[in-house]
């Protein structure tokens, strides 16, 4: 861990086990791992090797069977989102009567922030992304990829110190994949956010420095230097 750099994100022992009995499946065997601020790491495997479980543990959208998932700087899990935790998943999930800057407005809006001032962020994380010229347009009227930059901007209007990006290229084609994740990325380095993103294509991975990898619930150091083991 280099020092001087502050823990977004600690798992100690951390376990997901679905179901009960003999049909009980262990997504997520004892993983102890810190993500640091600023960092840009890849968690690779094949599908069902517990990525997704992983990022839903650390963004607090699920809890562990054992183990601890802490945010010692970010606060209580109650209120990572949106705000300092913001989760690109692999589809947009953009509503379909709203346009792209009322979807992306839409998570502060949730939250009790001013209408005028949602929309204000939102207008920013578009230009930030150079999606302005999306702004009034339906889901509906986009590409895939431009949707899943929308939903980048979405992430990214909290002003997030942790994004944390689950396949988010899985339902794309080579090139528009590339696009997003380097729009990921920008916008990680706009924000001096942390950025993990999970696939399993190597290329992808290839465009972040840290590399974990994944087998079985279990999380491994990868080719690069991290922070983490299990």
């Amino acid at each position: 861990m280099t020092a001087g750099r502050e823990v977004l994100v600690r798992c100690d022992g951390v376990a997901r086990t679905f179901g009960e009995g003999e049909r009980a499946v262990v997504a997520v065997h004892g993983v102890d791992c810190a993500i640091l601020a600023g960092e840009r790491i890849a968690v690779t495997g094949p599908s069902g090797s517990g990525k997704s479980t992983l990022v839903h543990l650390l963004a607090g959208l699920d809890t562990p069977t054992h183990g601890t998932v802490s945010w010692p700087v970010l606060g209580p899990r109650e209120g990572l989102r949106p705000g300092p935790v913001a989760v690109v998943f692999q589809g947009p999930s953009l509503l379909a009567p709203l346009d792209v800057s009322e979807n992306v407005a839409l998570p502060q809006l949730l939250v009790g922030v001013e209408e005028a001032d949602a929309l204000a962020g939102a207008r920013r994380a578009l230009d930030r992304l150079g999606l302005a010229e999306l702004a009034t347009r339906l889901p509906e009227e986009l590409s895939g990829g431009q949707l899943q930059r929308v939903a980048v901007a979405r992430a990214l209007a909290g002003r997030p110190r942790l994004i944390l990006a689950d396949e988010p290229t899985g339902q794309l084609d080579h090139v528009t994949g590339t696009a997003v994740v380097r729009a990921l990325l920008e916008a990680a380095g706009l924000l001096g956010a942390a950025l993990v993103l999970t696939t399993h294509d190597p290329t992808v991975a290839g465009l972040l420095p840290v590399r974990w990898t994944m087998a079985d619930g279990r999380l491994r150091q990868g080719r690069a230097v991290s922070s983490c083991s299990a």
